[in-house]
């Protein structure tokens, strides 16, 4: 009688550990597949993002030069036109990310700083220049670099950044929403992501 139930215990352990190990070889596969497919999500979503905008802005360019000494001025002067095209992007694919397969984490350690393009077509009308103060190359540099200036001005008052980021937190949410699917955790910056309510949040 012993024996049959000495048999009947060994029977029974070697079942479960059979069964115990099944299962752990189960959520091994289950844990790498996981992971192959939130690697695969990343590189998907992985691409430019951009926001595009129109600005357009009239400049008045003046210049005088004394001419010897006090005695006289020279001027110089122009009307100009600038329309410019304005790109805000973020590369993806340059996210920074650590998959962390014991604690079911996927964990984005940085994410790539917007990228401002902007593309200005200047038109000189009323080009007015006294014959000792000439328009030289520096004149259309400074008319240049003064553009510019204006132009990013415009664009960090503009909702172009604010639109530029919401397309960007649209991608991110796709990570909320896989991880959470999959029972696993988003974190960004140590936070962790419990809703895509909480992407609108988070410091880029």
């Amino acid at each position: 009688m012993r024996k049959i139930l000495f048999g009947v215990i060994v029977t029974l352990i070697i079942l479960f550990t059979f069964k115990y190990c099944g299962d752990q070889k189960e959520n091994k596969i289950t844990l790498k597949e996981n992971s192959a497919l939130i690697q695969k999500q990343i590189k998907n979503v992985g691409k430019l993002v951009v926001t595009e905008g129109h600005f357009s802005e009239v400049f008045s360019y003046q210049n005088s030069k004394a001419i010897f000494g006090d005695l006289f001025e020279a001027e110089k002067k122009a009307l100009v036109v600038v329309n410019a095209d304005v790109t805000i992007g973020y590369d993806l694919s340059l996210i920074e990310y650590e998959i962390d397969e014991l604690t079911k984490t996927l964990r984005i350690v940085s994410i790539p700083k917007e990228d401002i393009k902007i593309s200005p077509d200047y038109e000189y009308y009323d080009i007015q220049a006294d014959f000792l103060n000439q328009f030289e190359a520096k004149d259309y540099n400074d008319i240049k670099e003064t553009v510019k200036q204006s132009l990013m001005k415009k664009v960090e008052a503009s909702e172009l950044k604010l639109n530029a980021k919401n397309r960007l937190i649209s991608e991110l949410a796709k990570f909320y929403i896989l991880t959470n699917s999959l029972g696993w955790t988003l974190e960004y910056n140590d936070t962790s992501i419990s809703n895509t309510e909480a992407l609108q949040n988070i410091k880029f």
